[in-house]
């Protein structure tokens, strides 16, 4: 439902989130959204491909950088891949961070993408 003109993201600091980050991780809030524009979804749950409106937020607006938080299950995978796509096919070069959080809210992995 996010518009992909919304003037918000122009110069934006992205944190793109599986649904469930923000429940497993008890410092969710602090850690990661102060400061920055939240987007969620579940690639599970969701019937949509992310990365085609992703495509167009990253094409059409400034956005300085993106953290992704996911969870250490495999469908997650597929939030990864599609804001990975996403920044190819904007074609341009936005620094992305990905963080794997486990179920019970501790964070397995960081990466600079």
């Amino acid at each position: 439902l996010l518009s992909t003109s919304a003037p918000y993201l122009q110069g934006a600091d992205l944190v793109i989130s599986a649904d469930c980050t923000a429940f497993s991780c008890a410092q969710f809030h602090s850690r990661y959204l102060a400061g920055r524009i939240a987007m969620i979804g579940c690639p599970k749950l969701d019937a949509v491909d992310y990365s085609e409106k992703l495509t167009q937020i990253f094409t059409y607006n400034d956005i300085k950088r993106i953290t992704l938080t996911r969870m250490t299950v495999p469908c997650c995978g597929g939030m990864a891949m599609a804001v990975q796509k996403a920044i190819q096919a904007s074609g341009k070069n936005i620094p992305l961070k990905i963080v794997i959080i486990s179920p019970d809210g501790q964070i397995v992995q960081t990466q600079e993408v």
